[in-house]
């Protein structure tokens, strides 16, 4: 760039000077020669310089070809040296080569350590297991260690057999004697727990909780010595089925023994008068009991006795029980033992579904028999409507129980007893309807108008029976109760009818309704429907009855006010003018003995009533009625006929004498 740049500046002084010269208008021949001059001048110079300079110009070419000489030996250097880098190149290529390589292997090494040092860990048989196995005994916390690392190594080793692993041949001896020497320790110790059941007064608990502490035993057997398990279960199948049968057989039996003697019979029905030959009423009869109508505390047997303690009969061998508390012990103890029974087994034996159900009845299959047969010889010559029935609430109550402990294997029994005791009920539900049906008023010695010994039975019966049914309802139940309800109803209505004076079969009705509602209101809900049926009939027998209490003394009165309204209805103002002679007639009669009628319906009506509260009641109907039509009578009569009447004032201070608190 440089030397361009020189070449151009000489071309420019060049052209400077050709142009001066041309400018000045010099001779160029002239010229040339000067220059030519100058040229050899300047030639002359340069040798003269050169010739000065030549030891200067010496030394140059000699430190040249020194330093050509040292940069060829470099050159030879840089070439010996690019060689070796090309070597080494070489080198690090082959050493990456090999790294990769290495990289490899170790990778493989470190993948197959993991499953190779698992494999000889689950394969080798250690001196701690050989040990364990042979010389500690079962109930040691050491033997379950090894018992597990054993199964462990047994079902590693079945399964490196299957795939015909070569090393299973150095250690399958060995596994196998380990094996029988753990199952033949096990089978001794299960079935010395199993043994222990057969002891007379043995708690079951103790040992099953023993057995169920080491739960795993079983497992192994089962999992590695199907015979040996089959055997330890048939034991134990064999061993508790006698155990419950000799327990409860000889539970109930003297359980049995504990019953009232006294039973009521085919006789001993809703119809059956009071005191009749053979009845179940007669006193020697209530001694121990109370009547098959009234259920008293009887209901306590699905109250707060349901989950009480079971009875025991040698400590309590005075005591008397109704049948349905001894059906309650009986059963209280089969849901107890039943259910920690099925848990036992289930979580024992490692059953469950239909092979635990099974396994439960082979258990308990023949007690279960023997107690249903008991409940159906019971059955067969019971009477007792409460009792059957507070059975089948139990049945229900404790089915629900075992549901909530996760048992369902004793549904079928609750079937059974249920099948059992529900027939019987309808039937003899039906005898005690046909009693009353089939009872003839005319024929009862007992005809006073107080509430009948038929409605006091119902009323109790009934109460009793809709109240043990609130939690499990029953239509059929409820069917029945209807039908019974109709019947009494029906033999209300002909016991009325025996009586001849219409305020004596009215007596009798609102005494019967009344007793059988206030027994229903006090022992059940108070919308049911028999409550709210003989609430109406005594509502209609009560209005009805307050007519005929107020006819006899107010009689006259009550008949004018009826006529003068239809008069007034019809618009007959003639007609009404012609009661005037009549109305004075009333008035007079009505002034000179209206207090002592009064006195009269209040002494009628309590003594009528023996229940104070509805008496009181009839009594305010019939004073609220009395002054109802004395207001209309006042209304009706004419200005003169009216100076003559009572104060209203007075009449109502003297009917507050009768206002009662109860």
């Amino acid at each position: 760039m440089s030397d361009n740049n020189n070449m151009n500046l000489d071309k420019n002084l060049e052209d400077f000077e050709i142009q001066e010269v041309l400018r000045n208008g010099t001779d160029l021949r002239e010229y040339a020669l000067q220059i030519d001059k100058g040229i050899i001048e300047a030639e002359k110079a340069s040798v003269a310089d050169y010739l000065r300079e030549s030891e200067n110009i010496g030394s140059l070419h000699n430190q040249i070809e020194e330093c050509d000489n040292i940069l060829g030996k470099m050159e030879s250097m840089l070439l010996v040296f690019q060689n070796d880098l090309g070597s080494i190149s070489n080198e690090i290529i082959s050493l990456q080569k090999r790294s990769v390589n290495m990289s490899v292997q170790l990778s493989n090494r470190q993948v197959l350590k993991g499953p190779l040092s698992a494999f000889i860990e689950d394969m080798a048989v250690s001196e701690t297991v050989i040990f364990g196995i042979n010389n500690v005994p079962v109930t040691d916390k050491e033997f379950m260690v090894q018992l597990a690392i054993l199964n462990q190594k047994l079902n590693f080793v079945k399964e490196q057999d299957f795939k015909e692993t070569k090393a299973c041949h150095d250690v399958k001896d060995v596994l196998e004697k380990l094996k029988i020497k753990a199952v033949s320790k096990i089978r001794t110790y299960i079935l010395e727990q199993i043994y222990k059941f057969r002891k007379p007064m043995a708690n079951y608990q103790i040992p099953q909780n023993a057995m169920l502490k080491y739960k795993f035993f079983f497992e192994f057997v089962l999992t590695n010595e199907r015979n040996v398990a089959q055997e330890i279960c048939n034991e134990y199948i064999d061993t508790l089925s006698k155990v419950y049968y000799s327990y409860f057989k000889s539970y109930a039996s003297r359980l049995d023994k504990l019953k009232y003697e006294e039973a009521p019979n085919k006789d001993d029905l809703m119809g059956i008068e009071d005191g009749s030959k053979g009845g179940f009423f007669q006193k020697s009869n209530l001694k121990n009991k109370s009547t098959i109508f009234t259920i008293g505390n009887r209901g306590d047997v699905l109250a707060q006795q349901l989950e009480a303690p079971i009875i025991v009969p040698h400590v309590q061998q005075k005591t008397k029980y109704s049948y349905e508390a001894l059906f309650r012990s009986l059963q209280y103890a089969l849901v107890d033992n039943g259910c920690r029974e099925y848990l036992f087994t289930t979580e024992f034996f490692h059953v469950k579904g239909n092979h635990a159900q099974e396994l439960f009845d082979r258990i308990l299959g023949k007690t279960l028999s023997v107690l249903v047969k008991n409940v159906e010889n019971y059955v067969v010559e019971c009477y007792d409507c409460l009792a059957l029935f507070l059975c089948i609430q139990l049945i229900n109550r404790y089915k629900l129980m075992c549901h909530k402990r996760a048992v369902a294997a004793l549904d079928s029994y609750w079937e059974s007893l249920y099948n059992t005791l529900w027939p019987r009920l309808q039937y003899v539900l039906k005898l005690n309807i046909q009693s009353v049906r089939d009872c003839d008023p005319s024929k009862l010695s007992n005809k006073e108008m107080g509430p009948h010994y038929i409605t006091r039975r119902y009323a109790e019966f009934s109460a009793a029976m809709l109240s043990l049914s609130e939690q499990f309802p029953s239509e059929e139940l409820s069917k029945l109760l209807t039908v019974l309800q109709d019947e009494v109803h029906c033999f209300l209505l002909k016991m009325a009818a025996e009586f001849p004076q219409r305020i004596q079969q009215l007596i009798f009705l609102i005494n019967n309704y009344d007793m059988v509602l206030s027994i229903l209101m006090e022992r059940t809900r108070d919308n049911t429907k028999e409550a709210e049926s003989f609430r109406e009939q005594l509502q209609g027998r009560s209005s009805e009855y307050v007519e005929e209490i107020l006819s006899p003394h107010f009689g006259g009165m009550i008949q004018f006010v009826k006529e003068c309204e239809q008069l007034l209805d019809g618009d007959k103002k003639a007609e009404l003018a012609g009661l005037e002679r009549k109305s004075l007639s009333l008035v007079a009669s009505f002034s000179s003995g209206w207090k002592q009628s009064l006195e009269e319906i209040h002494r009628e009506v309590l003594v009528s009533f023996p229940n104070l509260v509805t008496g009181s009641g009839l009594l305010q109907m019939a004073l609220t009625n009395f002054v109802q039509y004395y207001h209309k009578f006042v209304k009706l009569l004419t200005p003169s006929a009216r100076t003559q009447l009572v104060n209203i004032h007075v009449i109502m201070v003297e009917i507050k004498k009768y206002k009662t608190n109860f």
